[in-house]
């Protein structure tokens, strides 16, 4: 492995204007292919297998031509204090506001609340339901100005107005300016690194070329393979993350191989034989974690997970051949000041190595002190309930969550997460009889307030009604309340010889959390079996990748619980701007693990692999552990910082979801990079001694070798002779 990639990192070197021209042709084409492609359909997030999507597509099925897939608007009316809202006035103005918007393009209907009988009994508030004949992304300006303006008039006439839904709801978005000033302390951590505006501008450069092909690759495969705008998501915030990190690692060991008096040529090609063994080794578990995402059963993830890994394939090929060509072009803009002027040493190595050196001394404080440390933190964890947060989560400042609200007060908490029950009575004598039957069971369930007149289909056969919980969609006991309809159901069923499934948004939640949390352990098992598989190739030890595996679960347990401690529990909520504490989105677990493991596994490749470096050339195992600290631990430590800072950019989106998965990746890296590997790593290793590289003989020969450490490369440069000055073209 470390032969063929140094031949490749000279060759890139050497025919870098055929490198550089053909990254750009890739990029022309595939940018040229995505404006040609046809914008792919937005499949929205189906979840096989469970019961409330089983229940969406029996509605599918038995109501043709339903806008129940629409896009809807439910514009919610506030009598002013001390007035009604029926009154004549506000009765008129809410009126013409319904009129108005059922007029509007793209509405399928506008039903006013005095005819839906959408008023509340004290008559303070009332809602009004638009709906549209098209999915909410599908919307045009027109329709929302339509609703808009209708709205402004109803608060120009006195009324409180607010609109939920999804018709008029802000979309969420990861971008804005904490996300650039994201990006830009990653790129102060570049320059502060490597004292070089070109070495801290190659990273950034190829890893934005190298999501740019990723991102348009997705758009022109989009019709092809089902991708959405969505897909890309994810593979754009790895693509970004790791693109940066890869080329890091290779320019960081061609400044080292440059201090060591090698020519640019020759620094090219030990750089990325040895660095670039690890980028590769690095990159293949991130795949793994990323296509494991295939095992959750959630095709949208598993679009995502792929495409991501797509996006970290794209990154490893530019950081093997571009960088190594851009190194090509500007040999000596990456070094130092100190190097260029001809220092080969600045002491700063032997700094670096005085935390090493403490570890060495104090292996089982250090460990205890990172084990506890991180345990504590776990504990949250044990408590996590999943869910998926909605308006009620939004700031205070949408107008989508002051909906929600005033819903809430007017109609009671259960309001805004209503259960939909779609009775199946096809084949009974009497389906009219069996609907009304399984209505008055659900309705005399404890927990339930309201049922609503069943809605039949043409055929008559199927019907649709809804159940109001007493309780709000996020708390326990509505959850409760579903397990309760859900296992009453075969009595009433054999009852009636018709069949019900219960659906609706907080029944989808409930769902999607229990497969979830069913998928998670499988997920896990494939994951860490396979990164374990690999990892024992690489370091040709058993207990290293046993190590690297445990360190790992205490970085994501204890993510998890800070995670709960500030979103479910409200610790510090305040300073991060979570306006409503709740369930932990169900998602959340699998990105974690998935996008954490595939990151941790890049610090724990580049560093150990270092020290196992050292120790395959001769060193002691103590002193093997301080030299491949030395050299690689100001680098892992930018790497993590440029993580955390790409990362904490999501904290200052709006949406609650966005915060979480910011806050979660950004602290899953500091507890990793900062605690399991500069801390937990060499104390396990300085306690196992020669131990650590332990391999049963019988193993050693069933596993292929392919000299990660360069083992072969430190043999050719003993027996070549003196370099000398080569031209640079």
């Amino acid at each position: 492995m470390a032969s063929f990639l140094y031949r490749l990192g000279r060759l890139a070197f050497r025919w870098r204007w055929l490198v550089a021209v053909f990254w750009v042709a890739v990029m022309a084409a595939v940018g040229f292919s995505a404006t040609r492609a046809s914008e792919a359909p937005d499949d929205g997030f189906a979840m096989p297998g469970i019961e409330s999507q089983k229940a969406f597509d029996l509605m599918d099925q038995r109501f043709p031509g339903s806008d129940a897939n629409g896009a809807n608007a439910r514009i919610v009316f506030v009598a002013p204090n001390g007035q009604q809202i029926t009154a004549a006035d506000n009765r008129k103005t809410i009126d013409k506001v319904v009129a108005e918007a059922a007029h509007g393009p793209q509405v399928a209907g506008a039903v006013s609340p005095f005819q839906a009988h959408a008023v509340s009994k004290d008559a303070s508030t009332a809602y009004a339901t638009v709906s549209f004949k098209v999915k909410a992304t599908d919307l045009t300006d027109a329709s929302k100005k339509t609703v808009e303006d209708a709205v402004a008039q109803a608060r120009d006439a006195g009324l409180t107005v607010e609109v939920g839904g999804d018709a008029l709801a802000t979309r969420p978005a990861a971008g804005g300016p904490s996300e650039g000033i994201g990006i830009a302390v990653a790129a102060i951590v570049l320059l502060v690194t490597f004292g070089s505006l070109a070495a801290a501008g190659l990273p950034l450069l190829t890893a934005i070329l190298g999501v740019g092909v990723s991102m348009a690759s997705i758009l022109a495969l989009g019709t092809t393979f089902g991708l959405s705008a969505t897909t890309g998501t994810l593979a754009t915030m790895l693509g970004l993350a790791v693109g940066i990190d890869y080329a890091l690692f290779v320019v960081s060991r061609y400044r080292e191989e440059r201090s060591n008096g090698h020519l640019p040529r020759e620094a090219t090609g030990l750089a990325v034989g040895t660095a670039g063994s690890a980028v590769v080794f690095a990159g293949l578990t991130v795949i793994i974690a990323l296509a494991g995402l295939s095992v959750v059963g959630i095709p949208l993830l598993t679009k995502m997970g792929l495409a991501a890994a797509g996006a970290v394939l794209v990154a490893v090929f530019i950081a093997l051949t571009l960088v190594p060509a851009l190194l090509g072009f500007w040999p000596d803009a990456v070094l130092s000041r100190a190097v260029r002027k001809g220092s080969k040493r600045s002491g700063a190595s032997h700094r670096r190595s005085r935390w090493a050196a403490f570890v060495l001394r104090f292996p089982i404080p250090v460990l205890l002190a990172g084990i506890a440390g991180l345990g504590a933190i776990a504990l949250p964890a044990t408590h996590l309930q999943l869910g998926m947060p909605g308006d009620e989560a939004k700031p205070t400042s949408t107008t989508e969550r002051r909906a929600y609200d005033d819903l809430a007060r007017g109609f009671g908490p259960g309001f805004n997460g209503p259960l939909a029950i779609v009775v199946d009575a096809k084949g009974t004598g009497d389906p009219k009889a069996a609907v009304n039957t399984i209505t008055e069971k659900i309705a005399a369930t404890a927990g339930v307030v309201s049922v609503s007149p069943a809605r039949f289909n043409p055929a008559g056969d199927t019907a649709v009604f809804s159940a109001v919980p007493a309780t709000s969609p996020t708390d326990q006991k509505t959850k409760d309340l579903v397990k309760v309809i859900r296992a009453e159901r075969p009595v009433t069923e054999s009852a009636t010889g018709a069949t019900f499934e219960v659906t609706g948004s907080t029944a989808v939640n409930i769902d999607v959390a229990a497969k979830v949390q069913d998928a998670l352990i499988p997920y896990l098992a494939v994951v860490v079996g396979l990164a374990f598989l690999l990892l024992l190739v690489v370091f040709r030890s058993v207990l290293v990748p046993l190590k690297a595996a445990v360190g790992f679960l205490l970085s994501v347990l204890a993510a998890l619980g800070a995670v709960v401690a500030v979103f479910q529990w409200g610790w510090l909520a305040a300073l991060l701007g979570v306006h409503q504490t709740g369930p932990i989105m169900s998602m959340m677990p699998i990105f974690l693990v998935g996008i954490v493991f595939g990151l941790a596994m890049d610090y724990e490749v580049f560093l150990v692999t270092r020290m196992r470096e050292a120790y395959v050339h001769g060193e002691p195992a103590g002193q093997a552990i301080a030299s491949g600290f030395r050299h690689s631990a100001r680098v892992v430590v930018a790497a993590a910082l440029i993580m955390m800072a790409v990362f904490s950019g999501f904290i200052g989106a709006g949406e609650s979801m966005i915060k979480m998965i910011g806050f979660g990746l950004s602290i899953a890296v500091l507890f990793d990079a900062f605690v399991v590997r500069m801390a937990i790593v060499p104390a396990v290793l300085a306690l196992l001694g020669d131990r650590a590289w332990w391999m049963p003989r019988w193993l050693d020969r069933l596993l292929p070798r392919i000299d990660v450490e360069g083992e072969a490369l430190s043999r050719r440069a003993a027996t070549s002779p003196v370099p000398q000055p080569e031209p640079v073209h």
